[in-house]
């Protein structure tokens, strides 16, 4: 009999759970207070709605052994929309859906085996809505949410904003055989890649610049303006952007804008978003998301309802971060302890009557006969006090 988990799989402790569980709830008020609606997306779906239509990669999709091609959902976007789009489509628009689970990614390790990977999401969709008023909102949303976690000064919480159509944009301006390529190099931060583009010196010179383009948003949207010139996307981005600073800047959020950053899944065709914290010793990225109208489109056949924006945050690295090192006094129960069986009765009284003041509280199953060994039984359990019941 195995005795470990599997390759990729976690087994959380009850502290873990309950922090998981909290995390969520602070989430969900969030979204609740911003008028989003719970729902529950199944765990598998279809192959093709998993796929996002080429967005995620079939190497990352975990398959079911099944009569048809089924696989465990490695986000919770597609689903949503799709749900969004046939039982829910009667509706009205904008819909605001917000929903937690778990996803799952396959991976191959480096010994060639594959590896399974489970992450607690929560986050939102707002569908129907084409407008940049859903990006602001969005982006509005997603800092209000991460004010509710706790985070510290130290965490140093940037926001990384991209664009996918203003990064389509710029490439437009190099050869088009080269676009895929040149795409690539900028996503991935390969100046070497790029340096190897058949591409003429102005178009390397650009594309070089371009790829170290990132900071203070109206520096940024200068740069951009002088390559595009004035055009309406830049206007848009512009204006959302505004709507944001002044929340960021409340909360301490640094807005980075980074317009060769796109997200690991290819689902976005407008915004796209990054939370990054400063860990213990690295960056840690707690939440993403992004514009995905062509996803909705797939699932739609209305036009003027093919529109989506939506986050996620990954729990467990907010977790990780936030509640990093031992656990306080409160995430334990007080213990009920008693000298003679006779008092058990005595003692489930109490216990309830804990209980119902809002205190958690266990009972220590059978009699002891001090005090003092009840309190280093509550010191072994990290119980923070002892009601001791003594004759």
């Amino acid at each position: 009999m195995a005795l470990q988990p599997a390759a990729g799989a976690r087994d959380l402790n009850p502290r873990e759970v309950e922090r998981n569980r909290r995390i969520c709830a602070d989430l969900a008020a969030v979204y609740r207070r911003w008028g989003y609606q719970e729902v529950a997306p199944p765990g598998f779906e279809r192959l093709d709605t998993l796929a996002a239509g080429g967005g995620i990669d079939s190497r990352e999709l975990v398959r079911l052994a099944a009569d048809e091609p089924l696989g465990l959902r490695p986000e919770l976007t597609a689903s949503i929309a799709r749900a969004a789009s046939t039982r829910l489509a009667g509706l009205p628009r904008p819909l605001r859906l917000w929903a937690e689970g778990s996803t799952f990614r396959s991976s191959v390790a480096d010994t060639g085996m594959q590896r399974i990977h489970e992450q607690l999401q929560s986050g939102v969709e707002l569908l129907g809505e084409p407008s940049a008023a859903a990006d602001a909102e969005l982006t509005r949303l997603l800092l209000a949410a991460a004010g509710n976690l706790g985070l510290r000064a130290e965490h140093r919480p940037r926001l990384l904003v991209g664009h996918h159509g203003v990064l389509k944009a710029l490439l437009q301006q190099v050869p088009s055989t080269q676009q895929a390529a040149a795409r690539a190099a900028l996503t991935s931060f390969d100046p070497i890649a790029l340096d190897r583009l058949n591409l003429n010196g102005s178009d390397r010179q650009r594309l070089t610049a371009l790829m170290r383009l990132r900071g203070t948003p109206s520096q940024v949207l200068y740069q951009l303006e002088q390559w595009l010139g004035p055009v309406q996307l830049l206007k848009d981005l512009g204006h959302t952007l505004a709507m944001l600073m002044p929340a960021a800047e409340r909360q301490g959020v640094t807005v980075q804008l980074d317009p060769t950053f796109q997200p690991h899944f290819d689902l976005y065709d407008g915004l796209v978003l990054k939370l990054v914290c400063q860990g213990h010793q690295a960056p840690v990225p707690i939440a993403g998301g992004g514009r995905y109208d062509a996803l909705v489109g797939r699932f739609c056949d209305s036009s003027t309802s093919a529109a989506g924006v939506g986050f996620a945050f990954d729990v467990e690295a907010v977790r990780e971060l936030v509640h990093a090192g031992p656990a306080s006094a409160c995430d334990a129960p007080e213990l009920v302890a008693y000298a003679e069986a006779s008092q058990l009765a005595m003692a489930l009284d109490t216990l309830e009557a804990l209980h119902r003041v809002g205190t958690q509280a266990e009972l220590l199953p059978g009699p002891l006969p001090s005090r003092a060994q009840a309190e280093a039984v509550a010191a072994e359990r990290g119980c923070p006090r002892v009601h001791w019941l003594a004759s």
